[in-house]
């Protein structure tokens, strides 16, 4: 797996780039299917929903480290199957919604690049996303290596 992370100039974007060790159908499964998107991605199990289609919703209640939990909601805006995601994720008290692309890329021997990009309002609001895009990136390496182990 390789890491690259790329922060912008304006300071309000980021872009996550990686190598995943698996084919780029095994990474779209784990991001659209509830119930594999659940055990890698802090949400609580029975709770993600996905109508993963351009204008279909979605929505998941997020797990915390110190056991709270809070709910997401949002549309799939852009939807290219085994390539492109294009998410919009409700934020309350913002007339409209955050955008997070997710680009995938097989790779030669069944390699992955995936990059998460994200154009945020403030230098706060970029710095949480991008701490919870990578802690999610870290959680799916984690996750398609348990299963490659399978």
């Amino acid at each position: 797996m390789s890491t690259e992370q790329t922060t912008a100039a304006n300071g309000y974007s980021y872009k996550l780039t990686r190598t995943l060790d698996a084919p780029a159908v095994q990474v779209w499964r784990a991001w659209t299917t509830p119930e594999l998107y659940a055990r890698w991605a802090y949400a609580v199990a029975g709770s993600v929903e996905m109508d993963v289609r351009p204008g279909g919703a979605w929505k998941a209640t997020m797990a915390t480290p110190d056991g709270g939990q809070f709910p997401l909601t949002g549309s799939y805006l852009e939807v290219t199957e085994n390539r492109l995601l294009v998410v919009a994720m409700d934020v309350p008290g913002k007339a409209s919604p955050a955008t997070m692309t997710v680009e995938l890329d097989e790779q030669k021997d069944h390699h992955t690049q995936i990059v998460v990009h994200q154009t945020c309002d403030t230098v706060e609001e970029r710095d949480m996303a991008e701490q919870g895009s990578t802690m999610l990136l870290d959680s799916l390496t984690a996750f398609l290596a348990e299963e490659a182990s399978d």
